[in-house]
């Protein structure tokens, strides 16, 4: 074979989360894999994304836990601990560790020449299938003077070397106000700018809970106020928004949403369809060239590094054993790391009275109503299940842990079951997870203790016992 022509079985297109997953897995199953990357092995969610961010949030709630103002050189530590961290899991992703596998990886920008061929560098590579697993990036929108103003995204963010004086956070969507909180809580002055409802696709009241703690931590979040202008310069920053009022700060976050990977790899040389939200894929993740997969943002069905990890796993079953797997999204559940956290899986409340009407019954349960959250002082928050015919259709829990605590449920929707298995399962006392049973038992509870037929059985029983 030429040293220009590669052929495969499987050529993954992106080396974060997704794409890795699918290398790892095909690879070790004993297909032939090529894994292509153009820029960071880990991708976004390793670089920019889930681990800095979270990093970053530790060290803020190690501040705020410690009391009083936040110090210079809280800030410093904190990146350093950003940078290690990243420095730490990098290995797990690294080329070294892929190419020991068994996949060969090719770094450099694919683009696709024909249906059955892409192109790095003069390369060409000849595949059975392709995955096209290239993630997203900050979405910039078309504000008037942005792109003449220093202006910061997730990609940019954790390269400072100094916490803001005054930050200015245009989107409240959950990376918006997870960096707003660990940026206040680091020392800085945070306004977020949202031109709709703040966390407008959570449940309303979950919602609220986390901005009334924001904001009385000190960060002021403006919502309804539509963004027009941005000028000024690096340390004296101006966003205008609809109406004319202007806010002034030193620093400048866009965080307006995501666009998926797709301008660099000439699709339609290979026929695939693809839209603003990425690459168009059916329920078994092929696009409308049938060789060709798409996975994790880019396939435009969300924007989580552990759904680009289950479509991993749908699309492994199909390509390496034939098996006609689709992907579903009932069952994904998502998580906004701040502090108190919230988390959320299957329908809104919302969602629910309009699918199901009266067959749909809501159940909460406070923070407050649970032993270890009184003990720790963490009483903040609730757990609302939404259940119809004895099974959980959507569960939000906004609290200390929420992100931990939804993991029952994920279980339960994802596997079908009913209500009966957390209710019957034992949960060590005292626990924060005691809450989701607690709901659970909630369901239950107006058919067991309201029921003049069961109260009519058990003093029959009654009559009857020795």
């Amino acid at each position: 074979m030429s040293k220009n022509k590669i052929k495969t079985d499987i050529c993954v297109i992106g080396g974060g989360s997704g794409g890795l997953s699918v290398a790892a897995g095909a690879v070790q199953m004993g297909a032939r894999v090529v894994l292509i990357e153009g820029h960071k092995m880990g991708g976004d969610c390793l670089n920019y994304g889930c681990v800095p961010s979270k990093a970053l949030l530790s060290q803020a709630k190690a501040v705020k836990a410690r009391g009083g103002p936040a110090r210079a050189t809280d800030f410093t530590a904190a990146i350093a601990h950003v940078k290690a961290t990243i420095a730490t899991i990098a290995p797990h992703d690294s080329v070294e560790r892929f190419e020991g596998l068994g996949v060969q990886v090719i770094q450099g920008f694919a683009r696709f020449t024909s249906a059955d061929t892409v192109e790095v560098d003069g390369v060409a590579i000849t595949a059975r299938r392709f995955v096209i697993a290239t993630g997203s990036r900050a979405f910039v929108p078309p504000i008037k003077g942005l792109e003449d103003v220093p202006f910061m995204t997730n990609e940019t963010l954790f390269e400072q070397s100094e916490c803001p004086s005054h930050l200015l956070i245009i989107g409240a969507g959950p990376i918006g106000l997870e960096m707003a909180q660990a940026h206040r809580r680091l020392g800085a002055r945070v306004t977020v700018i949202e031109g709709a409802a703040a966390l407008g696709r959570d449940d309303p009241d979950a919602a609220r809970v986390v901005l009334e703690q924001l904001r009385s931590e000190g960060i002021e979040i403006v919502e309804q106020a539509q963004v027009e202008q941005v000028s000024g310069r690096a340390g004296a920053i101006e966003v205008q928004v609809k109406g004319g009022t202007i806010f002034v700060g030193t620093h400048l976050l866009v965080a307006v949403g995501r666009a998926p990977n797709v301008e660099k790899l000439d699709l339609d040389k290979a026929g695939i369809r693809h839209t603003n939200a990425g690459v168009t894929v059916d329920a078994r993740l092929r696009s409308s060239n049938r060789r060709v997969h798409a996975i994790g943002d880019v396939a435009g069905q969300g924007q989580f590094t552990h759904l680009a990890g289950y479509h991993s796993g749908v699309i492994i079953r199909s390509m390496l054993f034939g098996l006609p797997a689709k992907a579903r999204y009932d069952h994904i559940p998502h998580v906004t790391f701040t502090d108190p956290e919230l988390a959320h899986i299957g329908l809104t409340e919302q969602a629910a009275r309009k699918q199901y009407g009266g067959q749909a019954s809501i159940h909460k349960i406070g923070y407050d109503q649970i032993d270890r959250a009184q003990a720790e002082g963490q009483t903040t928050g609730f757990i609302k299940l939404m259940a119809v015919r004895g099974r959980p259709v959507g569960v939000t829990i906004v609290g200390a842990q929420a992100g931990e605590l939804i993991a029952p449920y994920a279980l339960a929707i994802a596997n079908n079951l009913k209500l009966s298995a957390i209710a019957g399962a034992v949960f060590p006392y005292p626990t924060l997870a005691e809450i989701g049973k607690r709901a659970a038992g909630a369901y239950f509870s107006p058919k067991l203790f309201d029921s003049i037929n069961v109260k009519r059985f058990v003093r029959m029983v009654q009559r009857w016992l020795p």
